[in-house]
């Protein structure tokens, strides 16, 4: 996908549409000559005078209305301190979440559920360990951890082919425990959607293991314990409500 992109922004220098002010399907149009395979979700006008901004996945552009400029980056207004492009983000995330659907995760659900986090793990990564061992303390505090895989070192590895065995095991709960703690579990193979998992957490740009997502969409990089995560959460719900 970045590769695309990158072949996207330089074949855009060279490319103008027709108008001026270009209108969203004059966007469309023109973006479409230069990156054919990129499947476009919305165009609309950003907060900066002249420029639109696309939605393309879980990736967020900001298009010049003469269509010879794009722009990958983060859009900050300054007076409110506010990170817009971030914002934009955590909506599309949430939405590439629950796209994939709980039915094609594993989830771990407390008795009386406050919140819900998803975790991008690798069996074989120290920290997703760790995380793991101490489910208890997580669900105790309301928390549900929804795990999606993401062997680290790819596709037909190790932790490749241990979380294909994990998913189609006849307990896919007892199973990832059990490989967690490095013990052994029968090697299977069916229909899985770690492929899927592993695609959702390259358009996140996941850089390591294991990677929180919350239900609001913000990113959370590395292992965080039970106590400081109910307190995130409760941070993130209460300016939710204040806004």
């Amino acid at each position: 996908m970045r590769k695309v992109f990158k072949i996207a922004v330089l074949s855009l220098f060279g490319l103008t549409l027709p108008a001026a002010n270009a209108d969203e399907n004059a966007i469309r149009e023109s973006m479409a000559k230069s990156m054919p395979t990129v499947k476009i979700d919305s165009v609309k006008p950003s907060v900066v005078k002249g420029f639109y901004e696309v939605i393309v996945g879980t990736n967020i552009f900001y298009v010049s209305d003469d269509g010879k400029y794009l722009l990958q980056g983060r859009l900050v207004d300054v007076a409110a301190r506010k990170d817009l492009t971030e914002e934009k983000l955590s909506g599309t995330r949430k939405q590439a979440i629950e796209k994939i659907g709980q039915e094609n995760m594993i989830v771990f659900k407390p008795k009386i559920g406050k919140y819900t986090v998803t975790v991008f793990t690798d069996i074989d990564c120290g920290y997703c360990r760790k995380l793991h061992s101490e489910i208890d303390q997580y669900l105790a505090q309301g928390i549900t951890i929804q795990y999606l895989f993401f062997p680290r070192a790819g596709k037909d590895s190790d932790s490749y082919n241990k979380a294909v065995s994990v998913w189609c095991a006849d307990d896919r709960n007892a199973a990832l425990t059990a490989a967690k703690k490095d013990q052994k579990v029968p090697a299977k193979t069916c229909d899985n959607p770690v492929d899927e998992h592993m695609q959702l957490g390259a358009d996140f740009d996941v850089k390591g293991t294991p990677m929180i997502v919350t239900e609001k969409g913000n990113i959370y990089p590395g292992y965080l314990p039970a106590k400081q995560l109910v307190e995130v959460l409760e941070s993130e719900k209460k300016s939710e409500i204040n806004q």
